[in-house]
């Protein structure tokens, strides 16, 4: 994907691509064998559900599954829910964090980007890259993560930037949470209410309502605000 030449670090890299998922996986070492293993193994479940329950796949609004769906189904669910998408809006981050937890007992150092969600642990500090389009701030503003924050997911939303569906027109909408799942579902959640610079307030008094988020971020243009647990650093 274009956006992948700026995730630029220390580590191997490898790319997993399996149908519609496209994985990239920095690690202390090559990881594809396990990567593709544990894409192979998440993505057939996901699939395996949806044939019995096609209404998870194509539904906007949260869904009740069965108690014994599969976890990722279940973490999918959950976090839709919470957020008040569909689940699917979820399912990056779900693949991202799964498999991460899958490859975590290979490697100290791990990130996972997946469609622009990343799940990410490190024992070094990092600067995560935002892309955000056309906007002035595209690649020239990055957030600081500090070891002790890892584990952390950290899920963008874009209305004007990829094929995901959004309601909205923002740049980009960043979520960190400890879960990808909820930040990618909550991202999507958040993204839908922006239109322009004029709706980040409607779209901060909503974010709040979600309980584990940790840090928001959302540009459209020229205009940036940002909530919660977040260190915005420029990038030269």
């Amino acid at each position: 994907m274009f956006y992948r030449e700026h995730l630029k670090c220390d580590l191997s890299t490898c790319e997993v691509v399996v149908k519609d998922t496209d994985l990239l996986i920095k690690a202390d070492k090559p990881l594809y064998r396990e990567g593709l293993e544990a894409v192979n193994k998440y993505r057939s479940q996901i699939e395996e559900y949806i044939t019995r329950n096609k209404f998870f796949k194509d539904t906007l609004q949260p869904i009740e599954v069965e108690s014994d769906a599969y976890p990722i189904i279940k973490d999918m669910a959950k976090a839709a829910a919470v957020c008040g998408v569909g689940p699917m809006a979820a399912v990056a981050g779900a693949i991202a964090e799964y498999v991460a937890m899958d490859l975590s007992r290979y490697t100290t150092e791990l990130l996972i980007e997946n469609g622009g969600d990343i799940f990410i642990k490190s024992q070094k500090e990092r600067i995560v890259s935002i892309f955000a389009g056309d906007s002035i701030f595209s690649q020239k503003i990055g957030l600081k993560i500090e070891p002790c924050e890892t584990p952390l997911g950290i899920c963008t939303s874009s209305g004007t930037v990829g094929h995901s569906l959004s309601f909205g027109k923002a740049d980009a909408v960043t979520v960190t949470s400890k879960s990808a799942i909820l930040a990618d579902a909550a991202a999507t959640a958040i993204g839908n209410l922006v239109k322009g610079s004029a709706d980040f307030k409607k779209a901060l008094v909503f974010a709040k309502t979600i309980k584990g988020i940790d840090g928001i971020l959302i540009i459209s243009g020229k205009n940036l605000c940002a909530w919660g647990k977040l260190t915005i650093e420029p990038i030269s």
